[in-house]
């Protein structure tokens, strides 16, 4: 529903692209015009079309809300699909070889369940603001707090940035290409995506790469898995496995930490500030999330299902590297099938390369006040480009070295993950709280109890770990 209070009443608040104006007189209009910068100019432009397709939506009783969907999907399925990156998916590959169908399945559901929860308030957030994640902990919470989590974000970002160019390495080493090859010419699928000049150019071509996370439902099908069995355990939830204790507390630390990250929080509010998204679209920007996520939970219960079979069969997975996953799988789910798993895991490497680097430089620009919107060229927002493309080529550059254990960093990169989520989460849950900054979309009763309980769960997810990890014995590792 239309909002008619489009601005909270904060004293600091400076909204980053307000959709009017006073208004000028003719001869202060050509200074105006001098001031507007390509980013304004586009952005206005989408603004219009999202507004002329409302209209069309409300003339409309069949199918109007479709064009106007179309404009405002991007964010929420970007972030979700660019999480589901070749860690993550190496994490599920893991745990469906290792564990089968039973517990982890309907854990996983949980871990996206928690990820909307945490992503629909960055939603609002970035809509009712107008402003990065970012710039708002710095201006809420000062300097201090401001850079504690700008370095949480650079560290675990330029991690996992090296992961995901391993996962574009091991992916398509399947295919007989060699690292140099594929790392680099991932770099330059990488550059040439982020450095369109356009927003919508970029979401658009960053969306069509990310659909091809689907690739894994094929995977999956040609496994032929025991679909009762599947049913049986979304239904009943299957007690935790048998085994090495330790080992099962790093695959749930893991496959959280394939859900929930800090990055996450900074590229959707950003992406949603850049995109133009005003508290009237606050409704669609749930609905794109709720699809994101729902399209990632799929696309990773695929990927279990689509190792199964090495669990079936008694292989030992535990050392794979991606490549060898594919390898290894392939007499179970024929050429094609092993084919479609390692483009998979190039897929998931590309996308999140592009969405993590992003995220980065949104930071960056943010708190530095420097332009940082993909609407603008290089020469207006030299700043944010420079840290774009330079954290993805050193990434890039890192994976060349060579004896490089995947299956060690992605897994230690995903528990990291799941580790910093609380701060970031405290953070988060001030800023929707904060009535002065959020006005009537501050959180309520149920997002709050929601919020909290996700926060209490990585906390004590973290606890146990870091018990665990002091005191292995305790956990029979």
């Amino acid at each position: 529903m239309d909002s008619p209070k489009e601005k909270p009443a904060h004293p600091t608040y400076r909204p980053a692209h307000p959709t009017t104006q006073p208004a000028v007189s003719s001869s202060e209009a050509p200074g105006l015009i001098d001031q507007l910068t390509h980013e304004d100019v586009d952005r206005a432009r989408d603004r219009w079309r999202v507004t002329r397709a409302r209209l069309r939506e409300r003339r409309s009783k069949l199918f109007g809300w479709l064009p106007l969907f179309w404009l405002l999907i991007g964010p929420g399925v970007l972030v979700f699909l660019g999480e589901n990156d070749a860690p993550s998916m190496l994490s599920y590959s893991a745990t469906g070889a290792r564990f089968g169908v039973g517990f982890f399945i309907p854990f996983i559901v949980l871990t996206f369940v928690m990820g909307y929860v945490v992503q629909e308030m960055t939603v609002r957030l970035g809509a009712v603001t107008h402003r990065g994640h970012a710039e708002l902990i710095f201006d809420r919470f000062g300097r201090f707090w401001g850079l504690f989590a700008m370095g949480d974000l650079i560290l675990g970002n330029f991690l996992t940035l090296v992961t995901e160019f391993i996962g574009v390495r091991a992916g398509l080493s399947f295919f007989g290409i060699r690292p140099g090859i594929a790392v680099g010419g991932a770099l330059v699928l990488v550059l040439v995506v982020i450095t369109t000049g356009r927003y919508w150019t970029w979401e658009r071509i960053t969306l069509g790469l990310a659909i091809f996370n689907a690739l894994f439902i094929p995977a999956a099908i040609l496994a032929h898995p025991d679909w009762s069995a599947v049913g049986h355990a979304l239904l009943t939830w299957t007690p935790l496995p048998g085994g090495n204790h330790y080992e099962i507390l790093v695959l749930i630390l893991s496959d959280i930490g394939a859900t929930v990250t800090p990055w996450m929080l900074f590229f959707q509010q950003s992406a949603a500030v850049d995109k133009g998204m005003q508290p009237r679209d606050i409704r669609a920007g749930r609905f794109d999330t709720l699809l994101g996520a729902s399209l990632a939970s799929v696309f990773a219960i695929a990927t279990v299902l689509a190792t199964v079979p090495l669990f079936h069969h008694g292989i030992d997975a535990s050392q794979f590297q991606t490549a060898e996953f594919a390898q290894a799988l392939e007499p179970w789910i024929g050429h094609t099938g092993a084919a479609l798993f390692a483009l998979g895991i190039f897929e998931a490497g590309i996308v999140a390369a592009i969405a993590i680097s992003t995220s980065s430089a949104y930071a960056f620009g943010e708190v530095l006040q420097t332009g940082h919107s993909l609407n603008r060229s290089l020469r207006e927002a030299w700043p944010f480009y420079i840290v774009l493309l330079g954290s993805a080529g050193a990434a890039a550059a890192l994976v060349l070295i060579p004896n490089v254990s995947l299956e060690f960093i992605v897994l230690t990169v995903n528990v990291i993950a799941v580790l910093a989520m609380p701060p970031a989460l405290v953070f988060l849950l001030l800023l929707v709280n904060d009535r002065e900054l959020m006005g009537e979309h501050v959180n309520g009763k149920w997002a709050n109890i929601a919020g909290v309980t996700v926060t209490v769960l990585l906390i004590c997810a973290g606890i146990t770990f870091g018990i665990a990890t002091v005191f292995p014995k305790w956990m029979g590792g």
